[in-house]
């Protein structure tokens, strides 16, 4: 394995060579390629998450097959972080875009077609990928896999350790302007009452705690820092329901693990999420952007306790078939396909 850090990974049961983040962009991509080029030929093929241009020239060097997990749009993702485009993912496919966003996408497409088997975790992504020039025989819908959930603790136990005596909502991801976890604050300050614990590090946390305490949340919005999947799993199942508020989105690990543990959603309508969030079924879809209706369906879910029962049981169901051994195998079938 090979990935990109700030600092050693902890221990792991393979071998995984790393390379430090901070080093200069040109020497850190050199780098990279060197060490996927290393382990491409102690390999049968070479199987990119990440880093597809660089894993795909690696490939071609050494001369392995390649396989892609192609989790989003790049071009688009620096774009919005940048705040050069503000629009969706699909209304951005038909932007022409600079010097720079042409060659994002010429040198994006050129490695995802060296690529035997593209497997990409929604019927969305899918979509737009096609509209790249991919073959569709290769681009195949494998969707993300939800936990099988074993040995957590209960409900109790688990508001007990979190510190939880009323309504709560709870949020998870990486602190970036794609969460918007700015409209989730926005929507809490509206419901007096309603506390929200958010989990996760990154870039927006001192503007979002700032923001937390021009809304007067104290007390009400706790930040948890980060954590592992397993204090995902312990916050989602305190609290009363989970809550998505992306800007945009493929397909949220985090929306899966409250399922499986039969927590009804609060989720943005974006990307993928529709594709297993089913607004009234297993949880409740809102307008991107739209901090009243996230409000109002918060409302909604704390304040009807049979509602909420419904469509969290539901959701164990909703994601059985997406059970984490079941998708994996699905995953390596491919790669074996690709072979």
């Amino acid at each position: 394995m090979v990935t990109t850090a700030d600092a050693e990974p902890e221990p792991t049961p393979y071998p995984v060579s790393w390379i430090r983040r901070s080093l200069p962009a040109a020497v850190r991509h050199l780098a990279v390629l060197s060490a996927v080029a290393r382990a491409g030929r102690r390999a049968d093929l070479v199987y990119a998450t990440t880093m597809v241009r660089r894993a795909a020239l690696a490939a071609l060097v050494v001369r392995r097959p390649l396989v892609v997990k192609l989790v989003a749009d790049e071009a688009y993702e620096r774009e919005r972080r940048s705040g050069r485009y503000a629009g969706t993912l699909s209304e951005f496919q038909q932007v022409s875009g600079g010097l720079r966003v042409r060659l994002l996408r010429a040198t994006r497409t050129a490695a995802l077609r060296r690529a035997r088997r593209i497997v990409v975790p929604s019927a969305y992504l899918r979509e737009i990928a096609l509209r790249w020039g991919l073959d569709p025989e290769r681009v195949v819908v494998v969707p993300n896999p939800a936990p099988v959930v074993t040995g957590t603790l209960s409900r109790e136990e688990a508001r007990d350790r979190l510190r939880l005596d009323g309504p709560a909502v709870g949020a998870a991801g990486r602190l970036t302007a794609q969460k918007a976890f700015g409209d989730a604050l926005a929507a809490i300050a509206r419901l007096p009452g309603v506390g929200m614990l958010l989990l996760g590090d990154g870039p927006e946390r001192a503007a979002l705690e700032r923001r937390s305490r021009e809304l007067g949340l104290e007390g009400r919005v706790r930040f948890l820092g980060a954590g592992s999947r397993d204090d995902v799993l312990e916050l989602f199942r305190a609290v009363d329901l989970a809550l998505l508020t992306s800007a945009w989105e493929n397909l949220p690990h985090t929306v899966l693990e409250a399922l499986a543990l039969g927590t009804p959603v609060v989720a943005t309508a974006v990307g993928g999420v529709p594709e297993v969030v089913v607004d009234g079924e297993n949880g409740l879809l809102v307008p991107a952007g739209d901090v009243e209706a996230i409000a109002e369906a918060i409302a909604r879910l704390v304040g009807d306790d049979e509602l909420r029962a419904r469509l969290g049981e539901a959701a164990v169901r909703s994601v059985e078939g997406l059970a984490e051994p079941r998708i994996l195998n699905r995953i390596v079938d491919e790669i074996e396909r690709a072979g």
